[in-house]
């Protein structure tokens, strides 16, 4: 059933397409949205766009001083930053606690922090540190403000993946990497959680107004970008990711793309009316993708980013929430 939905609606617009002109002519006043990871890179484009369209934003930070700083050279004017850590479960709590006890409603919640690691890192629970801030920590945010979301009568999840989740499923045998680390296996694999994270919430919570989205909004980096650690200087001008003086090519019908247009998608999955009766699906290019069944190989010269098949898998989307279950102790989500 989901594999049916994935078809492309028509929405008109291009990889070039930027996230201001999906949301032109969208008055977003009275929405509320929480971005986390919203003052950097592909989010603080989001929370800039879906700010400037009215709507009512707080980001989720680490470093609330540091993002508020951040925002307001990017002219991100009335937007809110609360202390959120992805890697604390008392600190997801916490920022739950303080926005369920603002008794707002919660119409669009953005995933969008995340991480890479090249070398295995492990949490206070021994979990592996990209699975748990891409991932799980997402996974308890969400859970606990879905009073806030039912409230909004009409929400949206909007989970931030990647081509990337192409590369794996998820290793239900050894998902922290116990025997054997890989920096893009367990990249890969924290995005195909995303995309199934979306399935099983849509399934579970489309009843009650809530709608699960997942995405790949296309590779977008600055001269300092290293893909959290994962490539060296040499490594991303032999992707042909940037040129010889280190300076980022842009070719957005190849992915690469400017951080306004990589955020597109973004928006579109949180504001477009076009989505408004459609949930539980993997987007790009700001419309939704084809399945694409073509298997993952290192060797492949085509980067294919539209969705494969096991991140759509309604069994195994329900398998991944029951594990997140279990690895979320009761003294997490208190």
């Amino acid at each position: 059933m989901t594999q049916t939905r994935q078809q492309p609606v028509g929405s008109g617009f291009t990889a070039a397409s930027t996230a201001d002109e999906v949301l032109a002519g969208l008055d977003l006043t009275g929405r509320t949205v929480i971005v986390t990871g919203g003052h950097a890179g592909l989010g603080l484009q989001t929370t800039r766009a879906l700010a400037a369209a009215g709507a009512s934003v707080t980001v989720g930070s680490r470093d609330p001083e540091r993002a508020a700083a951040a925002l307001a050279a990017a002219a991100a004017d009335g937007v809110e930053v609360g202390r959120l850590d992805l890697v604390d479960p008392a600190s997801i709590a916490a920022f739950v606690d303080r926005y369920l006890d603002s008794g707002r409603p919660l119409h669009v919640l953005v995933n969008n922090a995340g991480i890479s690691n090249r070398e295995r890192v492990l949490d206070a629970r021994g979990y592996e540190l990209t699975f748990v801030t891409n991932h799980l920590g997402h996974f308890q945010l969400t859970r606990g403000l879905l009073p806030a979301l039912r409230k909004a009568k009409g929400a949206r999840v909007v989970n931030v993946s990647s081509g990337a989740h192409r590369v794996t499923d998820i290793r239900w045998d050894d998902p922290h990497f116990a025997t054997g680390y890989h920096p893009g296996l367990a990249y890969g694999q924290s995005k195909a959680a995303n995309v199934l994270f979306a399935v099983e919430l849509d399934r579970r919570w489309s009843g009650d107004g809530v709608r699960g989205y997942a995405l790949h909004p296309g590779i977008s980096i600055s001269p300092d970008w290293d893909g959290g650690g994962m490539f060296s200087a040499d490594e991303l001008r032999q992707m042909g990711l940037v040129d010889d003086a280190g300076v980022p090519i842009i070719d957005p019908e190849h992915e690469k793309k400017t951080p306004q247009q990589a955020a597109a998608t973004i928006v579109f999955a949180a504001a477009s009316p076009l989505l408004a009766d459609l949930g539980g699906v993997y987007l790009r290019n700001s419309d939704v993708a084809p399945v694409d069944a073509t298997p993952w190989s290192p060797t492949d010269p085509d980067l294919r980013t539209d969705v494969a098949p096991h991140a759509l898998d309604p069994a195994s989307a329900r398998r991944l929430w029951d594990l997140s279950e279990r690895m979320l102790t009761p003294a997490d989500e208190d």
